[in-house]
C-alpha cells in the first residue's frame, strides 16, 4: 500500500495548522498573513460561489431541456443528462468550499459553547486539522483520477471524463481555502440563534 500520500498530507496538514495558530494569534507579521488569508478567500470563496450558482443554472437548464425534448418532441436529448449530472458535481464540490467557510460543515456547536480558551482553540485547530486532512486526501486521489481517466469520454458528451473528475481536486482547494479563513475569522452565526 503507498503510504505517501497519507504521508504527505498529514505533514502539510501539521504544518498548516501550526501556521493558523501562530498567525491567529497576534498582530505585525501575523496580522499581515491572517489579512492575506481572508483577502484570499473572500476572492476564492466568491469565485466558488458563482461557479456552483452557474453550475446549478446549468443544469436546470439542461434538465429543463431533456424534458422539453422529451415529451414536446419526442426526441430525447443524448447529452443533457450527462451535462446535468456534471454540473451537479461541480457545483456540489464547489459548495464543500461554502460550507467548510460558513462553519457548517465541520460543526461542533455544543463543544464551541461549553468550552472557552485554549480548550475551544484546541477544539476548533482538530476541526480544521480533520477538514484540511479529509481536503487533501481529496485533492490528491482526485488529481490522479483526473490524470487516469483523461483518455476517457463522457457519453453523450464527448469531452474527456478529466472535466468530471476535476471537480474534486479544485474543490479541495478552495475548500481548504474556506477551512483555513474560517479558522482565522469565524463566523458562526447560527451559535447566536441557537436555543
Amino acid at each position: 500500500m503507498n503510504v505517501v500520500p497519507l504521508q504527505v498530507t498529514g505533514a502539510a496538514t501539521l504544518a498548516v495548522v501550526l501556521l493558523a495558530l501562530w498567525a491567529g494569534s497576534g498582530g505585525g507579521v501575523r496580522g499581515m498573513i491572517r489579512t492575506a488569508v481572508l483577502r484570499l478567500d473572500r476572492v476564492a470563496t466568491g469565485i466558488a460561489a458563482i461557479l456552483a450558482c452557474l453550475a446549478l443554472a446549468l443544469a436546470a437548464a439542461a434538465g429543463l431541456w431533456q424534458v422539453f425534448a422529451r415529451f414536446a418532441t419526442e426526441t430525447p436529448s443524448i447529452w443533457s443528462e450527462a451535462l446535468v449530472r456534471t454540473a451537479l458535481i461541480w457545483m456540489a464540490y464547489l459548495g464543500v468550499a461554502l460550507a467548510l467557510r460558513g462553519g457548517a460543515l465541520v460543526s461542533i456547536d455544543v463543544a464551541h459553547r461549553l468550552t472557552s480558551g485554549a480548550l475551544r482553540r484546541s477544539i476548533e485547530a482538530a476541526a480544521l486539522a480533520c477538514s484540511l486532512s479529509l481536503m487533501g486526501i481529496m485533492f490528491w486521489f482526485g488529481w490522479t483520477m483526473a490524470q487516469r481517466v483523461q483518455f476517457q469520454e463522457m457519453a453523450g458528451l464527448e469531452v474527456s471524463m478529466t472535466w468530471g473528475y476535476a471537480a474534486i481536486p479544485v474543490g479541495a482547494v478552495f475548500a481548504m481555502i474556506g477551512a483555513l479563513a474560517h479558522f482565522l475569522d469565524r463566523r458562526d452565526a447560527e451559535l447566536e440563534y441557537a436555543a
